[in-house]
Formats: C-alpha cells, sequence, structure tokens
C-alpha cells in the first residue's frame, strides 16, 4: 500500500482532503453517459429496458416484473442458515432502526395558539439492489426495513437481471424479499432502473407506478442517475464505490486492522481502504497482513487491485489529535477508531457515515447485523450527507391552529410586518377576520 506521510505538516483540512488517497471519480461524466438512458425510459418505457438488459447484463428476461411463483421458490429454496441470518440482520435493523422515528411534538406559542410538527411517510418508494460482483441480500434489508419501519405503504424493488439465473435477479435478493413481504420485485439494473422507478412504466399490463423517493447503493452510473432524476423524486444520496478509514494507535492488533482493510477492499477492485496512525511499526506490520490476508481469501486480485490503487493507502500522522484532523478531513463511508480510549475518540469524530468503535466492532458487522444501516454516503460527502436512515422516508408536517382570541392578539403585529413587505393584503386576510379594513 502507499504512503502518505503527514508528520510534521501543519496542512488545514482542504490541504488534507487534497492529498488523501481517494478514487478519481468523475459523477458529472457519468451524467452525460446516464441522461440519455434515463430519457430513453422515460419516453420508451419498458421496451427500452429490455434493450438495455441485454446490453448491459447481457440477458433478455423474459418479464421485467418477477413473478410472485419466483419470490416463493426463492425463499422454498433458500438455506436455512442463510434464512435464519437473514432473520437475525432482520430483527437488528428493526430495532436499530425503530429507535430512529422521531417523535411528533406540539408547543403552545400563545394562549390558544398551537404549532404541532408531525411526520408523514412518504406513499412510494423505489429501493434499487445492486447486482454486479456480489450478491446483496443484506441491501434489501437495509433499504426494506428502513422503509417499513418509516411507515411507508407501498415499495418496489428493482435488482439486475441475471443471465444465470433466467433473466431473474439472483434468488437470494429474490429470498429477501419474500422474507420481509415485499412483491413487486422488477428485474431491472444500472442507471435504467433509477430511471423506470423515478418514472413508472407498463410492461404486459403490469404497471410500475413512479414512485416519491428512491434509494440504495449501486455504482458512479447509479449515482448519476440519481443525480438526473432528482427533484423529480427524493434520493438518498449519490452512493458510490465502499471505503473504509481505519484511525489507530500502536495499541491496535495489526491483524484486525488489516483484516478489515482487506474485507472493504473485497467489495471491488476500486474499493478504497485507508489507515491513518501515529506508528510506522503498526503500519509495518499492517503492510506485510494485508497482503498475507489476501492471499489467504478468495477474491486475492480484486482486494490486491484495490488495496494497491490510488484510492488507497497508509496515512502516517504525528498523534491522534492530527489523526482526527484527517479522518474529519476524509469523511469516510465507514471509519473504525481502534486506539486507547476509542470511545472517547470517537465522540470527537465529525465527518463519516458510520463510526464503528474498539477493536471488537468491524464495519462488516454494520454490513449484516449490528443493526445500523450500511447505505452510507461514499466519497467525501459524509461532510454534508447522513447514512441511509428513516427519516428519508418522511416528511417533516407542520400544523398550525390558532383560536379567534389568540388571532386577535397578533394581528397587529401581522399587518404592520406585511405592510413592510409591501404585501397590505396578507394583513388584510388577519384584519378581515376582526372586522377590521377594507374587506369587513
Amino acid at each position: 500500500m502507499r504512503r502518505i506521510d503527514l508528520r510534521g505538516t501543519t496542512a488545514e483540512t482542504t490541504e488534507l482532503a487534497a492529498v488523501m488517497p481517494r478514487a478519481a471519480l468523475d459523477t458529472a461524466g457519468a451524467v452525460e453517459v446516464v441522461a440519455p438512458i434515463v430519457e430513453l425510459v422515460r419516453t420508451e418505457g419498458a421496451p427500452v429496458l429490455y434493450e438495455l438488459a441485454e446490453r448491459f447484463d447481457h440477458v433478455r428476461p423474459r418479464r421485467l416484473r418477477v413473478p410472485a411463483a419466483a419470490l416463493t421458490a426463492a425463499l422454498d429454496g433458500l438455506d436455512p442458515d442463510v434464512r435464519a441470518a437473514l432473520e437475525v440482520a432482520i430483527a437488528h435493523a428493526r430495532t436499530g432502526h425503530t429507535q430512529q422515528l422521531p417523535a411528533p411534538s406540539s408547543v403552545e406559542v400563545v394562549p390558544g395558539g398551537r404549532i404541532t410538527q408531525r411526520w408523514v411517510p412518504v406513499e412510494r418508494v423505489g429501493l434499487y439492489v445492486p447486482g454486479g460482483l456480489a450478491v446483496y441480500p443484506s441491501s434489501v434489508v437495509m433499504n426494506v426495513v428502513c422503509a417499513q419501519v418509516a411507515g411507508v405503504a407501498s415499495i418496489a424493488l428493482a435488482s439486475p437481471p441475471q443471465a444465470d439465473f433466467g433473466g431473474l435477479p439472483h434468488p437470494t435478493i429474490l429470498a429477501a424479499c419474500a422474507l420481509l413481504g415485499v412483491d413487486e420485485v422488477w428485474a431491472i439494473g444500472g442507471a435504467q432502473a433509477i430511471a423506470a422507478l423515478a418514472h413508472g412504466l407498463t410492461d404486459e399490463g403490469e404497471v410500475l407506478r413512479p414512485v416519491d423517493v428512491v434509494t440504495g447503493p449501486g455504482n458512479i452510473y447509479v449515482a448519476a442517475a440519481k443525480r438526473v432524476v432528482q427533484g423529480k423524486v427524493g434520493i438518498d444520496a449519490e452512493a458510490g464505490t465502499t471505503e473504509i478509514a481505519v484511525l489507530a494507535d500502536d495499541s491496535a492488533d495489526a491483524r484486525f486492522v488489516a483484516a478489515d482493510l482487506v474485507s472493504q477492499a473485497e467489495h471491488d477492485p476500486a474499493a478504497a481502504s485507508v489507515l491513518v496512525t501515529d506508528s510506522a511499526d503498526l503500519a509495518d506490520r499492517v503492510d506485510a497482513l494485508v497482503r498475507e490476508q489476501a492471499y489467504a481469501t478468495v477474491h486475492t486480485q480484486r482486494i490486491l487491485t484495490a488495496l494497491e490503487g490510488p484510492q488507497s493507502g497508509i496515512v502516517l500522522v504525528d498523534d491522534m489529535e492530527q489523526g482526527l484532523a484527517v479522518v474529519d478531513a476524509y469523511a469516510a463511508e465507514h471509519l473504525e477508531v481502534q486506539t486507547r480510549d476509542a470511545a472517547g475518540v470517537a465522540a470527537r469524530v465529525r465527518n463519516a457515515g458510520a463510526v464503528f468503535v474498539g477493536p471488537w466492532t468491524p464495519v462488516p458487522l454494520g454490513d449484516y447485523v449490528a443493526g445500523s444501516n450500511h447505505v452510507l454516503p461514499t466519497g467525501g460527502t459524509a461532510r454534508f450527507a447522513s447514512g441511509l436512515n428513516v427519516t428519508q422516508y418522511l416528511r417533516s408536517q407542520q400544523v398550525v391552529e390558532y383560536s379567534e382570541d389568540a388571532l386577535a392578539g397578533l394581528a397587529g403585529h401581522l399587518d404592520r410586518l406585511a405592510r413592510a413587505e409591501d404585501l397590505p393584503a396578507h394583513g388584510a386576510a388577519a384584519l378581515v377576520r376582526q372586522g377590521k379594513g377594507s374587506a369587513s
């Protein structure tokens, strides 16, 4: 892994962000690629989706909507041990996401004048689950449970058709959908899936109604498609290829750190694995161990490509103060803190999609069964974006209710402010109710 030595420097946040390992992601360029695809789906509907499936997924589905029988068969054929693990993941995700639900509140501003804050779920959401180099039933869990806890009534899920399974999404994906009670599943992948969820379509009598919000992880083209349809629908974030940063001092176990860097590199050759440490000895040991561990697992070349790429590396810092500044500048999707007083150090982190505290909390725990969500902001967007949570399926709605006396007590102030803005009819709307003004 390449090294960046920041010891002895006093770089500011923007300078630190510029020197950190980072994949060169050109979402704007990807938008130019996917915008015509999104427009084709909008204007031509289902027929073009079959052509795009042949082009990108190398298979032509028999139909776009997955038959109910295929969902049932997938669940019936699911390995019992995998089913048990999925059931644990679902239960933990429900617990973790339920605590995110905001409580309604109400306050009396003046006697007889009340503002109530309530949270209303969107009516319909579209969830995307990628295919590609791996199978992600865990992403089904993360998206669906979050939406269900929020109270969303209608869920459509899209996942790429697979040549190995007759044009259906992977059977483990379908089984997870069945386990969660999601019966509207579409064999559509990539940017075209985002377009279909946003704009809707009709295929052989089956109707995909447009959704209100689209969420779910994917590659840069999925992220770009979300950018294109944003405004037509709400989106979670432009999530791209996964990344991990580990902030560690000399108390960290090099085996654990190496294993966690390797685990994220396993996702994709473009995945980012970054170690930030003030211990040169730990850096040396981790550097040796990641290669050893990569050769001991299945996807060796994929992992080595990721670890040796420009998006990965080891960053040496003077101390944990500088280390915190570096990881805040990097704003990782996943940040592990493996230091003395890990909880105290983690409490000072400002920018990260999710923070994993201490040696016994590896990122893969959050990928599957911790109860947190693994759909998280990437590419430094954790500076301003959040991971998928129930509020992304909710709308904050204010309910205003004033009595006659409460309005009367404020009508004069309202009228004066309205006239100050040269909007006298605004004031008249209050004064008329007091028997005053030209409308009386």
